[in-house]
């Protein structure tokens, strides 16, 4: 499974984004999509993470604000940032979790889209 991530720029404090991550293939094996971020000279944090249930956790510095959605086919995952804030200047990455028959659940990455707030 491959991921890339897009939608990443440079926006006001108050503007908005869309991130969007495209993978590579539709598997029944996805066990989770999430957003990731890591800001300079700190660690990577979860923002967001969507279950195959539906049922969604988002990190607390972006609840309200934040919303994770796929589209129908579940190759496309967003993150809706709305409201932001200097602090969530940071690297974003889009993750999936894959059942793999006879190992767990793997991780897998996408690049990193970089999203620039500026005050």
């Amino acid at each position: 499974v491959q991921l890339q991530a897009s939608g990443g720029g440079l926006v006001q404090a108050g503007g908005s984004l869309r991130l969007s991550c495209a993978l590579s293939e539709r598997t029944s094996r996805i066990n989770a999509g999430g957003w990731y971020r890591q800001a300079l000279g700190k660690e990577r944090e979860l923002v967001a993470e969507l279950k195959t249930d539906g049922y969604t956790e988002y990190g607390g510095s972006v609840k309200g604000r934040f919303a994770i959605s796929r589209n129908n086919n579940q190759k496309v995952m967003y993150l809706q940032m709305n409201n932001l804030k200097p602090e969530d200047t940071a690297v974003y990455y889009c993750n999936a979790v894959v059942a793999a028959p006879g190992i767990g659940l793997l991780d897998y990455w996408g690049q990193g889209t970089l999203v620039t707030v500026s005050s």
